[in-house]
């Protein structure tokens, strides 16, 4: 809901309260900082990290609740200047007072509730070391409107294995329930397939897997590979050796790659051969022991080239296949491996889909708004030529 949209309450006779502001007069306090404006200063945190204690009331039409925000890190939880807590207070209809260390929520017991889950969600987030970002407040809104509850300690105690000795040591988290699902699958299967929209992590998260699994030791190389397709242009004749043709095409997971692993380290890696980038082309005849092979802009595969691909999985390895099929630039987009294999392969014990949406987008927060806007767009096209 939109600020503009947002319920006014009067203030009450002789509180000298600004309506909404949670601001005391003359107390010169930005709302839910506790410090002084321009002070710099942290409020103290007057306790060890501890349970946050509520108190509640609620009449016929309204619900009151306090939380305690003893211990708690005030500008992790609220952002520079309060950012947080404003991107809450425009999303909901009730007034919220911040002030000191604790929290006052009130309005329809509904609203309130919802409020309540939010910021305990975010509390518990910030006692566990994750300062709250825009992304993920946005993203807790949305889980929690929807009436699940905070997404925080679902998304905790994640890795890339099952096997102890395959860490995340890559200080990589889900920043969704999507994302984590996603994890899991990676770790409790040999072949993983996900399919998203653009910005939904898949295929950071597909190279963070291949190199915590290389750096244990689980397996000995890594083979990420992408069709060579242009995405509706054409580039014309491009310089050089067969690498630097193909690099163009391959950028997306050497980002991912100098996220994770030092300069030095990547170009000794692939000197030795023991992580290959290649087109799909390139695929055939091979067999992948001992390997973590990702094959990244699945949508752009054939559907024979989508066999070619799975079938050359050898021992010890493991494939995730990523890909957004609403994406596809190949002349007929019905040709598609992705949307073959989602027909397919649907059913094989071992192999395991990812569906993410737009809500695991993790970009800029206006991706998310994008997407959707395609989607309704492309829906709408749809309703006209059945009609």
């Amino acid at each position: 809901m939109s600020k503009n949209s947002k319920k006014k309450q009067p203030p009450k006779p002789g509180s000298g309260r600004e309506p909404g502001s949670g601001r005391e007069p003359g107390s010169g306090r930005e709302p839910g900082s506790g410090r002084e404006p321009g002070s710099g200063r942290e409020p103290s945190s007057g306790g060890e990290l501890g349970s946050v204690e509520s108190a509640s009331k609620t009449t016929s039409s309204e619900s009151t609740v306090t939380l305690s925000l003893v211990g708690v890190d005030i500008g992790l939880l609220f952002g520079n200047n309060d950012v947080f807590l404003r991107q809450i207070e425009d999303a909901f209809d009730a007034r919220i007072t911040a002030r000191g260390e604790s929290i006052a929520i009130a309005g329809e017991p509904e609203e309130v509730g919802r409020l309540r889950e939010l910021f305990l969600d975010l509390i518990s987030r910030v006692q566990n070391g994750e300062p709250s970002t825009e992304q993920y407040v946005r993203y807790a809104i949305d889980i929690i409107k929807e009436g699940g509850e905070g997404p925080s300690k679902r998304m905790q105690q994640t890795s890339f294995s099952e096997d102890s000795s395959v860490p995340d040591d890559n200080g990589v988290k889900p920043r969704t329930i999507g994302q984590r699902k996603y994890m899991e699958a990676i770790s409790k299967s040999d072949v993983v397939i996900a399919i998203g929209p653009a910005g939904t992590g898949k295929t950071f998260l597909a190279v963070a897997a291949a190199v915590a699994h290389l750096k244990s030791g689980a397996v000995k190389r890594i083979v990420f590979v992408r069709p060579a397709v242009e995405a509706g242009e054409s580039l014309g004749f491009l310089p050089g050796d067969i690498r630097d043709k193909i690099d163009p095409y391959l950028r997306p997971i050497y980002d991912a790659l100098h996220d994770l692993l030092p300069s030095s380290r990547i170009n000794k890696l692939m000197e030795s051969n023991i992580v290959e980038i290649a087109p799909l082309a390139f695929m055939r005849g091979r067999t992948l022991n001992n390997a973590f092979v990702v094959l990244d802009e699945a949508q752009n595969a054939t559907t024979s080239q989508m066999k070619m691909f799975l079938t050359r999985l050898g021992e010890n390895s493991k494939a995730i296949v990523t890909g957004d099929i609403t994406q596809i630039d190949l002349n007929n987009k019905e040709d598609s491996g992705l949307l073959s294999a989602e027909r397919v392969l649907r059913n094989i014990k071992g192999l395991q889909f990812i569906q993410l949406s737009e809500k695991d987008v993790v970009r800029h927060r206006l991706v998310q708004q994008i997407i959707l806007a395609y989607e309704r767009e492309g829906e709408s096209a749809d309703s006209e030529q059945a009609g």
